[in-house]
């Protein structure tokens, strides 16, 4: 592994060096912050970094702040010769990986090396696995005359700078369309950044979009890009903007005019080149007539619009996503042969009004080749699976918990599941039925893969 020692104190550098180098490690040295950043800037390739707490300058949970955001898939281990509880929960907090107090034990710092070397690995094996299921993922899927007249205008709206309104239910397909217009434009080669408006509560919106200064507001522990900048040169994907305060919206349209943002608690601004792609499931143009949503905006961002039509409206390319969606469950599952759909199955499928559009299909071939027993898929297992009792598998549980936070966990995914299931995929009716912020829901269904 490559390295990285952050520590003012020439001894504890000149320690680890020691120590990591007998296991050989390529190690580097830094005596400040400052040092520390510009040695990740000339080495990306940087697999872990041992960052001292208290140092002259930027102390380290300043860093931590930089790293996290400029190198996210670095892991940062904290140390400290001033440890307490509550610097090791802000440090966490914070994104380090890990947290170790002075003076340092040989072992625990062996032992963190490997920790982080294995969970780097995992994640490395993680994004192949995500990118493989991505290039899979990025087409879409069917041959229907809806679909077709989407794609064209995608084709023709891509190479442009213009702003693009993608409407539609939940579930048809928005956030791929928006990703489609990024990979077929000039922007391409750029960052793809994507804000889904519900899921963050309203008071912390503006310092996720335009981002934050040291100090700013409690909690503020470092300074923070905002999603504006961290889209610089690409395109910034707001999807749900109909849930967007009316506040948020006036300070989104003033950047869309100057093309600069300030960031919470700031006072210089700061220029931003992005494209903007939106996305609802409400009826922006009503809301801009009735003043739920700032009409200026509305048409600021609905230069193009693109309407992704739901399910049921192109039931011909029904039965091509369901097998598709089968394959690419069977692959992640590391399973040879997927499940086959027989010609009634596939009638059937396309008889169904699908209220939660090609994400509950997605959700059901999941379950065919989780719970389907036998590589042929008939009418009668997709009954079973869609039926009353299709979410009722808690018995599964109490087999297959190994833990009681293990049960918890499940029992909650199929408890939501059901909820969900029952309202049709409607996050904010089950939102409202389950007395819970939406912002909550989303995150829980975001945790247990619930899309």
């Amino acid at each position: 592994m490559k390295i990285l020692v952050v520590d003012d104190e020439e001894a504890i550098r000149d320690s680890l060096d020691h120590v990591l180098r007998f296991e050989h490690h390529e190690v580097a040295l830094a005596k400040d912050g400052a040092e520390g950043l510009e040695a990740l800037k000339n080495q990306p390739e940087t697999d872990l970094v041992f960052l001292d707490i208290k140092m002259p300058g930027r102390d380290g949970l300043e860093v931590l702040g930089d790293i996290t955001q400029d190198h996210p898939e670095v892991p940062v281990v904290m140390i400290s010769g001033h440890g307490t509880i509550e610097t090791a929960l802000e440090a966490t907090r914070s994104g380090a990986f890990d947290f170790i107090e002075k003076p340092l034990d040989r072992d625990r710092v062996l032992l963190t090396v490997r920790n982080a070397h294995q969970m780097r690995r995992l994640k490395d094996e993680n994004e192949v696995l995500r990118e493989r299921l991505s290039q899979t993922s990025k087409e879409m899927i069917g041959t229907s005359t809806p679909l077709e007249q989407v794609r064209k205008v995608i084709s023709k709206v891509a190479p442009t700078q213009a702003r693009v309104l993608i409407q539609g239910e939940n579930g048809s397909g928005k956030e791929l369309v928006a990703r489609l217009i990024h990979d077929l434009s000039e922007r391409a080669s750029g960052p793809f950044v994507d804000v889904n408006c519900a899921a963050i509560p309203k008071d912390l919106l503006e310092s996720e979009l335009f981002g934050h200064e040291k100090g700013s507001f409690t909690g503020a522990t470092a300074q923070r890009k905002g999603k504006f900048e961290q889209a610089d040169g690409g395109t910034l994907f707001l999807d749900e903007v109909g849930d967007m305060s009316l506040d948020a919206q006036a300070k989104v349209l003033r950047v869309i005019e100057e093309q600069r943002v300030q960031r919470v608690g700031g006072s210089e601004p700061i220029p931003v080149d992005v494209r903007l792609v939106a996305a609802t499931n409400q009826d922006l143009k009503s809301g801009a007539e009735d003043g739920s949503f700032r009409e200026d905006l509305y048409y600021r961002l609905a230069v193009v619009p693109i309407f992704v039509p739901p399910l049921r409206d192109r039931n011909q390319d029904i039965s091509v996503l369901a097998q598709t969606f089968l394959q690419q469950m069977a692959s992640n599952l590391g399973r040879e042969e997927p499940p086959v759909l027989t010609d009634k199955a596939r009638a059937w499928l396309e008889r169904q009004q699908w209220p939660g559009n090609v994400r509950q299909l997605r959700n059901l071939m999941e379950r065919c080749v989780i719970l389907a027993d036998g590589l042929k898929i008939d009418v009668k297992d997709l009954e079973q699976l869609t039926g009353p009792g299709a979410t009722a598998a808690a018995p599964d549980v109490f087999r297959t918990a190994q833990t009681f936070e293990e049960f918890k966990e499940q029992s909650e995914r199929l408890f939501l599941q059901q909820r969900l299931t029952g309202n049709d995929w409607n996050v904010k009716r089950t939102a409202e039925s389950l007395g819970m912020q939406r912002s909550n829901l989303y995150k829980k269904m975001e945790r247990y893969g619930l899309k």
